[in-house]
């Protein structure tokens, strides 16, 4: 998932893509334009393929976790994991090898999810649970907004991640909140209900149906029976659903007011974003942020 700033584009970390390359050998940039773009018909190809392979080594591992499918095609299906493995990893090493500064893309959220996605493989030669952590490999259909260009998806997906940011405080002070609230509740049902023979045999088992009770999912594999404990359920039950509406409600707040503090563009000039709706010039360096105006003068 990708967002244009100044021209250039931003994963959802915020962590630019890597520049293109100049001044380097001809193999280098058409490897470049075919792995990192998809503007290309043999740039889009490759990502579409990339995806299916992706899609193909998950659904081989998921199959594989499948007692009667390992049993009868076991073999195959391991066969064609180390097969995509390779391919993954001939595809990791020319991204390394096409970009100016293979470190950096190494280290940044892309690079560190394509490592993730080759090493269970190989740590499977040593451990057999580690081959089932390949499907860290989903990280990296992250890519499908880059190739079906979903611009518009990309930039409310940055709404939904700048809400989250900005009401994050308050949903802290709301999960501080909620957890004492399930501490008390817990440690009052265990006092009513602890000698009832019901299920509530410790603070911890009677704090997790709190959570439980909390949250209206109500498994029923602990109930209270004595009248004053179905009273405290009752409460917690009815309190629930308030409390459910709380984060709700913080984090729509922020969406509602995301479109007046909207960004209108990142500037060409220094690639700052964030501007408001109706910003004219860049709030770093005072470039206009349309190419119908002129460069605003630095104050004197």
């Amino acid at each position: 998932m990708v967002r244009v700033v100044g021209g250039r584009e931003m994963s959802i970390d915020g962590e630019l893509e890597p520049p293109a390359l100049h001044g380097t050998a001809p193999w280098r940039r058409r490897l470049y334009e075919i792995i990192f773009e998809a503007e290309t018909a043999a740039g889009r190809a490759f990502d579409v393929a990339l995806l299916w392979a992706i899609g193909l080594s998950i659904l081989a591992v998921s199959l594989e976790s499948v007692a009667s499918v390992d049993e009868s095609v076991g073999p195959w299906l391991v066969g064609a994991e180390w097969v995509l493995t390779a391919l993954f990893t001939a595809e990791y090493v020319l991204r390394l090898m096409c970009v100016d500064r293979p470190l950096r893309y190494a280290f940044s959220f892309y690079g560190v999810v394509d490592l993730l996605s080759i090493l269970p493989t190989y740590l499977g030669l040593f451990t057999g649970g580690a081959r089932s952590l390949v499907t860290l490999r989903a990280l990296r259909l992250l890519r499908v907004f880059r190739v079906l260009k979903l611009v518009h998806i990309s930039r409310e997906a940055t709404t939904l991640i700048d809400a989250l940011r900005a009401s994050r405080s308050k949903i802290v002070v709301f999960l501080v909140a909620v957890s004492t609230l399930v501490m008390i509740s817990g440690t009052l049902m265990y006092l009513v209900e602890g000698n009832a023979d019901s299920g509530f045999s410790s603070i911890p088992r009677a704090m997790y149906w709190a959570v439980v009770t909390m949250t209206t999912v109500g498994y029923g594999d602990i109930a209270p029976k004595t009248p004053l404990g179905q009273l405290l359920a009752a409460m917690l039950m009815v309190s629930g659903y308030a409390i459910i509406a709380v984060p709700t409600g913080i984090v729509s707040a922020e969406l509602v007011r995301a479109p007046r503090v909207a960004a209108s563009g990142g500037c060409r000039r220094c690639g700052v974003g964030n501007h408001t709706a109706d910003a004219r010039y860049c709030m770093r360096c005072g470039a206009a942020l349309t190419g119908d105006e002129p460069t605003k003068p630095d104050p004197a």
